[in-house]
């Protein structure tokens, strides 16, 4: 019998974002809003867009083809493709069957795998069915592809500037340099409505904002919770079958080397993460990292310890340090794009191997946190083992960001209402400027009388 496959996880990276972006603070000056509001008070400097020429159909197309060319990856070599998005052009026919596109041709069209949607998290079930699949009797040798993203954009208002756009594109399977520990990973889920889109004839969601941030909160507790707790059982047993990755001898939140998480705001990600110390703190009160930590936090209700100011500004304070360390890299490119949604922590993986020099000869841990409004959301445990420059060399995250076009808000303003004309319609012709666009990125050309939309590729 042959041997099971090991050092299952991320073989390459793409991640895509659109050629031009707003600037938070002349967005705060154009809103009428106070100076600081967005890029201090959101953790925001930076947001990308797109007009009526890019669809979900395009940026996926772009990020997929991208990924297959960059790493000269043979289309024959991938068994499954998901994808995962809540930007739906269609109610019935799948992102996925769009990429097969990119399969076909070369003669593969046996390929497992369809859409998953439920808000942000989409692309993190793909991940898992990914790696499902390869430790099961049905994998059949070759690679799995996730393609995850979407073009996140709200009605004028408070929530407008949480907006963004981009894409992501994985290719996973075994002998890979950022290994997913397939045995250590929990989960939360259950019926929410802090964010949701049912109103199929606009892009725009149903945003109950503060409700949104405490279900995010909640997940951050639950998935902590669970999370250790499964890790606390797996050391009680063998360490066969857990992928290597659960031998760690630290406890609490500093058994992470760092940690990406998804990023509605950065600012969120940033009280979420001193959120966790605040439970490894109810953990273990008496621990001499808490000596300076007021007693009566340990008591604290925990519905009021939600919205509690003195445990969100005692434990972010306790992380400044290690949050400017071990966070903040994943996060750039959420702070200069905005809210990718599927693909916002998977591009924060993306980011923290651009912004952090990794040696193969000392493997980090990281943690990845993934919510998904409704709400479903998941925390997992990975490991950089192996040599990623290539990756970061292919990625070229930092240029590529730095080559943006900056435009002004008004013209932010008239893009979103490109689209908003756009949505839904048939025998019509996009107007953007296609000079906007990175070369090798896929546009709209045309949708016909029964809806269905032709592309090219910018030279």
């Amino acid at each position: 019998m042959a041997a099971r496959p090991q050092n299952i996880g991320i073989k390459a990276i793409e991640v895509y974002f659109p050629r031009q972006c707003v600037d938070q603070a002349e967005l705060e000056k154009f809103d009428g809003v106070s100076e600081g509001k967005y890029t201090i008070g959101l953790g925001q400097t930076k947001m990308s867009f797109c007009d009526d020429r890019e669809d979900i159909y395009s940026i996926c197309l772009t990020t997929f083809s991208s990924l297959l060319r960059k790493y000269n990856v043979d289309p024959n070599s991938i068994g499954r493709l998901e994808v995962g998005t809540e930007t739906l052009l269609d109610k019935s026919k799948s992102v996925k069957s769009v990429l097969m596109q990119l399969l076909a041709p070369h003669g593969n069209t046996n390929v497992e795998g369809v859409d998953n949607v439920n808000a942000c998290y989409g692309g993190t079930n793909a991940v898992l069915n990914s790696l499902n699949w390869i430790e099961s009797s049905a994998w059949d040798g070759r690679d799995a592809v996730v393609v995850c993203g979407d073009i996140a954009l709200y009605a004028e208002g408070a929530a407008r500037p949480t907006g963004g756009a981009g894409c992501v594109a994985m290719l996973i399977g075994p002998d890979a340099p950022i290994v997913l520990d397939t045995a250590l990973r929990a989960s939360y889920v259950t019926h929410a409505y802090d964010f949701y889109k049912p109103d199929l004839t606009s892009e725009y969601p149903v945003v109950d904002g503060h409700f949104s941030l405490r279900c995010y909160t909640e997940a951050v507790d639950a998935c902590y919770k669970a999370f250790n707790a499964r890790e606390k059982v797996l050391k009680e047993k063998t360490q066969n079958g857990t992928n290597g990755l659960c031998n760690e001898s630290n406890t609490g939140l500093d058994r992470f080397d760092y940690f990406a998480y998804h990023a509605p705001t950065c600012k969120l990600v940033q009280k979420s993460y001193g959120r966790m110390l605040y439970n490894d703190f109810l953990a273990n009160p008496t621990h001499p990292n808490f000596a300076e930590v007021a007693p009566e936090l340990r008591d604290l209700d925990y519905e009021k310890s939600l919205t509690d100011k003195n445990v969100e500004k005692t434990f972010m304070a306790l992380t400044k340090k290690r949050f400017a360390e071990r966070v903040k890299p994943a996060i750039e490119v959420a702070t200069l794009c905005g809210n990718m949604y599927t693909g916002t922590v998977w591009a924060g993986l993306a980011s923290l191997l651009s912004y952090v020099k990794f040696d193969p000869s000392q493997p980090k841990r990281v943690g990845i946190f993934s919510y998904g409004s409704g709400l479903a959301s998941s925390m997992l445990s990975a490991k950089v083992v192996g040599d990623v420059s290539t990756i970061v060399e292919k990625l070229d995250l930092i240029n590529r960001l730095n080559s943006r076009v900056v435009l002004p808000p008004q013209s932010y303003v008239e893009m979103c209402d490109l689209r908003k004309h756009a949505h839904l319609k048939k025998n019509f012709k996009p107007s953007g400027n296609t000079e906007t666009l990175f070369p090798g990125t896929y546009y709209l050309t045309e949708v016909d009388d029964m809806f269905r939309r032709k592309y090219e590729v910018k030279a």
